[in-house]
C-alpha cells in the first residue's frame, strides 16, 4: 500500500510517498480501507515534533480518517466487511490501510460522503466538549469565537447557535467574515494580523468589547491563543468561561487579576484525553451530533481536497492559515 510518511523532523516538503506492507488487524483491531483523511492543525505540528505526542518515524500523519472495513480481529463484535465507518486515529490516515482499535469507530451514515465523515469528528467533537461541558454555554449567552472560519472555529458557531446562544465570530480577513455569517454567526469582526504591541492589544481588546456588547461575552472559545488571548479576555462577562482551545499564533500568558476582577474561568479543552477517558460520554457527544447533523444544524464545510500524493500541500495550506473550514485528501 501507499502511505506518505515523516521521515525526519520537517515541515510539509519532507514527506514522502512510499510502499509499505499492508497492516494486519490484531485482537480487538480493524482494518480500514482509508477513503478518506482531514487534516487538522495537529498535523502541522506532529511532522515537526512540536505537539505533545511524538510517535516514532517513519510515520503517516492525518490523525481524522473515513472508510470501509477491510478485516476484523478477533475478539470484534458490531462490525463486518465492508461497514463505512469514521474515526480519529491520532496519525497513520495518510495511508491507504490503517489499523484501529475497533472501540475508536463510529457508523458513517448512510448518504453522507467519506469527505464530509472525515471531517466531523474532530472539530465538532472538540466544540461540543468545549462548549457543553467546559463551557455549560446556554440559550442566551454571547459567545465570542476566534479564527471563527476555520474547522473548529466554524463547528463552534454551528453548536453555539443550535444551543441558542448569541454568536459573535472574530477572523482575519472579510471572506472568513463571510463564511462565519453563512455559518449562521450573529456578527463578525475583522481584526488586524499580530503579533501587537501594547497599544495594539489594548485597540484589539476594545474591539472585542464593543463586539460582544457592554456585559461581555459569557464564553470565549480561542482556537488562536499568542497575542490575541488577553484582549480577548478583557472582553469576558463577569463569571465568564474562556476556553482554551489551540495556539496556532503562539502560546499566550494571560494577567491572572483579569481572572480575579471578572471572577472568570480559565478552562482547557482536550478533546482527546475526554474521549479516552470517559468514552461513553464522548459517544453520547457524537450521537447528538449525528442527530444535529440529520437535522441540517451542522454541516463540515470542506473547502478543498488534495490526493494523497499532495497531502503535504493540504498540511501547508493549514500551517499559512489561509483554510476556511476543513480541508480534506482523498484515497479513493
Amino acid at each position: 500500500m501507499r502511505a506518505l510518511r515523516s521521515h525526519a523532523v520537517g515541515g510539509p516538503d519532507t514527506l514522502t510517498l512510499d510502499q509499505v506492507d499492508d497492516p494486519v488487524a490484531g485482537a480487538g483491531e480493524l482494518l480500514v480501507r482509508v477513503r478518506a483523511a482531514a487534516i487538522n492543525y495537529p498535523d502541522v505540528l506532529i511532522i515537526e515534533d512540536k505537539y505533545q505526542m511524538r510517535p516514532p518515524r517513519p510515520f503517516a500523519p492525518g490523525g481524522e480518517i473515513a472508510g470501509e472495513v477491510e478485516a476484523v480481529g478477533e475478539g470484534v463484535t458490531g462490525w463486518k466487511v465492508g461497514d463505512r465507518l469514521i474515526a480519529v486515529p491520532g496519525v497513520g490516515g495518510l495511508s491507504e490501510k490503517l489499523v484501529i482499535p475497533a472501540r475508536s469507530a463510529f457508523p458513517l451514515p448512510d448518504g453522507r460522503s467519506f469527505a464530509d465523515g472525515a471531517a466531523l469528528l474532530l472539530t465538532y467533537a472538540t466544540s461540543i466538549h468545549a462548549l457543553y461541558d467546559r463551557g455549560h454555554l446556554k440559550s442566551g449567552d454571547t459567545l465570542l469565537i476566534l479564527g471563527a472560519a476555520g474547522g473548529v472555529g466554524l463547528a463552534a458557531i454551528e453548536l453555539g447557535k443550535a444551543r441558542g446562544a448569541r454568536v459573535v465570530a472574530a477572523v482575519s480577513s472579510e471572506e472568513k467574515a463571510a463564511a462565519a455569517r453563512e455559518a449562521g454567526a450573529d456578527d463578525a469582526i475583522v481584526y488586524p494580523a499580530g503579533p501587537f504591541d501594547k497599544d495594539g492589544q489594548r485597540a484589539l481588546a476594545d474591539q472585542f468589547k464593543a463586539a460582544v456588547g457592554p456585559n461581555g461575552a459569557n464564553v470565549i472559545y480561542d482556537p488562536v491563543g499568542g497575542d490575541y488571548a488577553e484582549p480577548a479576555l478583557r472582553a469576558i462577562a463577569w463569571e465568564g468561561r474562556y476556553l482554551v482551545v489551540g495556539f496556532p499564533a503562539g502560546i499566550p500568558r494571560l494577567p491572572l487579576n483579569l481572572t480575579l476582577l471578572k471572577s472568570c474561568d480559565v478552562c482547557g479543552v482536550f478533546w482527546g484525553a475526554f474521549a479516552a477517558r470517559n468514552p461513553e460520554a464522548n459517544a453520547a457527544h457524537v450521537a447528538e451530533l449525528f442527530r444535529l447533523w440529520d437535522e441540517g444544524r451542522i454541516a463540515p464545510r470542506v473547502s478543498a481536497t488534495y490526493p494523497l500524493e499532495r497531502g503535504g500541500d493540504a498540511i501547508a495550506a493549514l500551517a499559512a492559515r489561509s483554510v476556511i473550514g476543513k480541508v480534506v485528501v482523498t484515497l479513493d
